[in-house]
């Protein structure tokens, strides 16, 4: 599915989401539910709130975690790929830690890093991380030798092969894995920034519904949404962009 079709999809989506919201909404009439349009009209004041603050420290958080993860769980997947003795020693630990509920891992690591930036980072690197290494291990894996022929033939380095023919072999792979995992990462960020912190789209939902600011609270619901929405689209943006010869090889097929 191209770009477009993907933003034109979710246009009708969330035009069909609000307007089963207000069928609720409306014969409900409850200010636990208050009506899409009421919750629209009244975002104008969230700004007095500084609600774009907490929308850019939770952006700082999800790319802090973000950048990490893929720095490390790219080594270690290249690592598990072309070392055999690294893939016997590495492998049982990550598909055995790959399925464990990261939130509970929550108060061990706050525990150990406190309650600030950096414990929330750590728990968004624990989730990408592993998904990051499994999809750089399977697609460096299943490289054909035969793809490596043409450049060595000519006298590539190792680091014009890897540069030429990994990194393009991977990026697909890696790329979908992230998309699928940062509805996750925001989803635990959501539950992380209840605690320990005044600054967050997290913190401010909860504070919201503490101070029963349902205004607020959904209003916050809906700049999450669309924060895990903008990133996904920027995912599929780099997607196009260093993967373009993947859309080729699909036409010529």
């Amino acid at each position: 599915m191209r770009l477009g079709e993907k933003i034109k999809t979710f246009l009708q989506g969330f035009f069909l989401f609000n307007i089963i919201w207000y069928i609720m909404a409306k014969p409900i009439n409850m200010k636990a539910l208050p009506k899409p349009t009421d919750v629209y009209l009244n975002m104008g004041h969230l700004y007095g709130e500084n609600l774009f603050i907490h929308v850019l420290v939770s952006l700082y958080r999800i790319f802090s975690g973000l950048g990490i993860a893929l720095v490390i769980g790219t080594s270690i997947g290249l690592f598990m790929a072309y070392s055999k003795l690294g893939n016997k020693l590495l492998n049982p630990l990550v598909y055995f830690t790959y399925p464990i509920p990261k939130t509970a891992l929550l108060p061990v690591v706050m525990l150990l890093f406190g309650l600030g930036n950096s414990s929330k980072i750590i728990l968004i690197v624990f989730i990408l991380v592993f998904q990051v290494i499994v999809a750089v291990k399977n697609a460096t894996l299943n490289i054909s030798p035969e793809d490596y022929h043409p450049l060595t033939s000519l006298g590539a380095s190792k680091l014009q092969v890897f540069i030429h023919i990994t990194v393009p072999a991977i990026l697909p792979e890696l790329l979908t894995n992230l998309r699928l995992s940062i509805g996750t990462a925001l989803s635990i960020l959501f539950f992380a920034e209840g605690y320990g912190t005044q600054y967050g789209i997290g913190y401010y939902i909860l504070d919201a519904w503490m101070r029963i600011d349902y205004m607020g609270m959904y209003a916050g619901i809906i700049v999450i949404s669309l924060l895990g929405f903008a990133l996904f689209i920027l995912i599929d943006l780099i997607e196009e962009t260093l993967c373009q010869w993947k859309g080729k090889l699909s036409n010529a097929r």
